[in-house]
């Protein structure tokens, strides 16, 4: 969770136990994340596994000399999954404190190290520190409220913010709602802000989160490559990345494939 205003309360963070996976929740019933109890640091949803796609056009051999960024630390699975699995650089911007001591009491969040900082801080504000620019290989943004209805940042302002922070070869990750009808606004903007060449996405997931990727570079991979990748993604790190390729697609398809 993050605001480009702090409010004046933050909501309660408690979490809730069915079966072998833990829940996060910020005072309603809607669900902020996961944990696998007997896999904690496994990514449990879908959407949050798509949240990896920047791996694809990444090569795999570079991948724990980089650095990736989380807004919004939900139940911080991306934090946990990019430090302890994938061993890279992570930090991890989040407004709550709270929800920083649910995730190290509850769902085993390590103390920061020196690959490993959780910054407590406006994502908005945060994120136009220049110390960020141009460092961050892979964005992933997943920003709602306690209600979970709409991104809390989403304007094209702040999409251009978040394209500053990438490495030439730099990706960001956002959670949508798909079948919302904010979803082709979200579009639109990151689109004006990366460039509509630079923009992929995934299908809706049953749950309606769809995930749309930006690239600081636009490319084609061709599909021969992209498979050869996506096998290597769930060989590797045990995502199902080969399934992602039925389902995810340039925005632009006209660009030349490289």
């Amino acid at each position: 969770m993050a605001s480009s205003k702090t409010p004046v309360s933050l909501p309660e963070v408690n979490f809730s136990d069915w079966g072998d996976i833990r829940y996060l929740h910020l005072g309603t019933e809607w669900v902020q994340g996961s944990m696998k109890l007997d896999a904690p640091f496994e990514i449990e949803l879908e959407y949050v596994q798509r949240m990896m796609a920047w791996l694809l056009f990444a090569d795999p051999k570079s991948v724990a000399g980089r650095h990736a960024m989380q807004l919004g630390l939900g139940a911080a699975t991306l934090t946990k999954f990019s430090r302890k699995i994938l061993r890279m650089r992570t930090t991890a911007i989040e407004l709550n404190p709270q929800v920083v001591s649910a995730c190290r009491g509850w769902f085993k969040l390590p103390p920061d190290d020196p690959k490993l900082r959780v910054v407590i801080a406006d994502a908005a504000a945060e994120i136009r520190k220049p110390e960020w620019h141009g460092t961050v290989d892979a964005l992933q943004v997943d920003l709602y409220d306690h209600e979970a209805a709409a991104p809390v940042l989403d304007s094209e302002d702040f999409y251009a913010d978040c394209r500053a922070l990438l490495t030439e070869d730099g990706c960001m990750t956002v959670n949508l709602f798909g079948r919302s009808s904010s979803y082709e606004r979200s579009l639109e903007k990151i689109s004006s802000a990366f460039g509509a060449d630079a923009v992929w996405a995934f299908k809706p997931t049953r749950e309606g989160n769809t995930v749309v990727l930006a690239q600081r570079t636009p490319s084609r991979p061709k599909r021969e490559a992209l498979a050869e990748r996506a096998q290597t993604i769930q060989t590797r790190w045990g995502l199902p990345a080969p399934k992602w390729l039925r389902v995810f697609k340039p925005q632009n398809p006209t660009l030349t494939r490289t």
